[in-house]
């Protein structure tokens, strides 16, 4: 499938409702007991982009995006509100916001990631698109700067680093980022009249890997 480095409308994704989907396979024993097992590594993303829709004009907007999508064809970035930063929605991004590797004096390609702690148990999510300009680079707490100290592929969530860091050494990242995402159907179905009424298309979103 081909991939538009275009974002939807941050102010029509804002009021959308949508979060993490996961897939668990349960088998319940005849003593009653449950085997639990995931084939999937990472959380899957849903999203309906019809209720942020606001005015027909917002309808509008949304149709010319679909039909430069070519309906599920191709893919495109999507802003999820409720976490599209390294930090805290209220914080400010910094360079020691996530731990993204430890330098072994060789490694100088390295991918974003974003860790979801609860207690003891933690989740790592690979971050593929990056929102251009937003990254910030540090090593052992010392920030970096881009094209003298790093590159960036903002596309694929990719920093090298021109010198190997040492071993042992602490490379963290601050950043916004974006979710790869295609449209869930190729139908979208609108009403002047529904829609005046409070009826507001279903617009599903489903996220994808790249």
């Amino acid at each position: 499938m081909g991939f538009h480095e275009v974002r939807f409308p941050a102010n029509l994704s804002f009021g959308s409702v949508g979060g993490p989907e996961r897939r668990t396979e349960i088998v319940t024993l005849a003593n009653g007991f449950e085997e639990r097992n995931s084939p999937w590594a990472h959380a899957r993303r849903r999203y309906d982009a019809g209720v942020s829709m606001r005015s027909l004009d917002d309808v509008e907007t949304l149709i010319a995006f679909f039909e430069a999508r070519q309906g599920q064809l191709n893919g495109f970035r999507w802003k999820d509100w409720s976490d599209y930063k390294s930090c805290a929605a209220s914080k400010q991004v910094t360079f020691e916001d996530q731990d993204i590797a430890v330098g072994d004096g060789v490694t100088q390609v390295f991918q974003v990631c974003k860790t979801y702690a609860s207690g003891a148990q933690s989740y790592t999510r690979p971050i593929t698109k990056l929102v251009p300009g937003t990254l910030r680079l540090g090593l052992q707490g010392d920030p970096l700067v881009e094209t003298v100290h790093f590159n960036a592929d903002y596309d694929a969530g990719l920093v090298t680093i021109l010198t190997a860091p040492g071993a042992g050494a602490q490379v963290t990242a601050g950043f916004e980022f974006d979710v790869p995402v295609r449209f869930d159907t190729d139908r979208i179905q609108t009403s002047v009249a529904s829609f005046q009424a409070g009826d507001v298309p279903s617009v599903p979103i489903v996220e994808v890997r790249v």
